[in-house]
């Protein structure tokens, strides 16, 4: 069993259903990796793209780690007063807009691909 797996085993009812909804989806993407880091599943491709946070037994937070330069056009996303870091919750499956999820997704993929990290407020 990987890591990320025996982490999601932990969880029980909506908390498992997502955890294990979403990862399932973020491991569909061939150029993802999991990795447990800071105790909690990260998905790297270059460099992290995003993360799956439990929030006190009540939903699962799916943050982005350079979600303040997606587009975030269909306005899934919210920033919680972080500066780079944008993220949506989820209390059950019900909930998780899978079409637009998809997008936001590939958009994270393409900017880790294409465009190198440069932490906000950093020049280089």
């Amino acid at each position: 069993m990987h890591e990320v797996e025996a982490y999601i085993e932990q969880f029980e009812g909506d908390q498992y259903d997502v955890l294990h909804y979403l990862h399932k989806l973020l491991s569909s993407y061939p150029t993802l990796s999991p990795k447990i880091r800071y105790k909690i599943p990260f998905y790297y491709q270059n460099k992290w793209v995003c993360y799956l946070n439990p929030i006190k037994n009540e939903a699962i937070s799916l943050c982005f780690l350079r979600g303040y330069e997606l587009s975030n056009e269909h306005g899934i996303l919210e920033s919680k007063g972080r500066k780079q870091v944008l993220s949506i919750d989820f209390k059950s499956i019900d909930e998780i807009p899978k079409a637009l999820l998809h997008d936001t997704i590939k958009e994270a993929l393409y900017l880790d691909e294409v465009i190198p990290y440069n932490p906000k407020g950093k020049s280089i």
